[in-house]
């Protein structure tokens, strides 16, 4: 009797995890995004409509105590003065739950964001709602998403040199956003995002 309990209850298990891992699959490449509607560090709501002009976004999933964000901040601020008047702002979006990572509350993110001088928007993902949807597993993890169709163009990580920029050599977000203003189709649309695991209360 314990053997087939125990045996209906690995069966259990298996049969969450498998809906589980489904539930938060995320986006795939090519795949329509849903827009959504987050607080950004000064208070307001913002969404993906807000931007009438853009072409498209580079939506990232960062924090601001991971080790791997922190290295890629001055990248991500300089990819936003880049191409924010290229027409591919970056929206930034902290994913993790502030009660599982100390350091990570809406108020920390104001101040880091004031710190470092961050020239896009800083969402905090409240009730961690839009992070299952894309998927992201780590900060940093990148999406490229084009405008007009809503589509995602790129997944994964800003370059090839997680922690240090002196030793990058592909810089594959910009590579994918210049190909995407060229009116041509990315060579590289996924890479593996190398960070930190989102933080989840347990």
């Amino acid at each position: 009797m314990k053997f087939k309990k125990t045996i209906l209850l690995l069966l259990i298990v298996a049969s969450t995890t498998a809906f589980t891992t489904k539930l938060i699959k995320g986006y795939n490449v090519g795949d329509t995004i849903e827009d959504f509607k987050l607080k950004n560090i000064d208070d307001k709501m913002v969404s993906l409509s807000d931007y009438t002009d853009a072409k498209g976004f580079v939506i990232i999933f960062t924090c601001n105590k991971c080790p791997y964000s922190v290295a890629n901040e001055d990248r991500i601020i300089a990819l936003d003065k880049k191409y924010k008047q290229l027409g591919f702002p970056v929206i930034a979006i902290n994913p993790n739950d502030p009660k599982a990572s100390r350091g990570d509350s809406f108020k920390d993110m104001k101040v880091r964001a004031s710190e470092k001088g961050f020239t896009f928007p800083y969402l905090f993902d409240e009730g961690q709602k839009v992070y299952p949807k894309f998927g992201a597993t780590k900060t940093p993890h990148v999406y490229i998403v084009s405008k007009k169709t809503m589509k995602v163009e790129y997944i994964g990580a800003i370059d090839n040199s997680s922690r240090n920029p002196d030793k990058v050599t592909e810089k594959y977000v910009e590579e994918v956003l210049e190909s995407l203003l060229a009116g041509k189709k990315p060579l590289k649309t996924e890479t593996r995002a190398i960070g930190c695991s989102i933080k989840v209360l347990r």
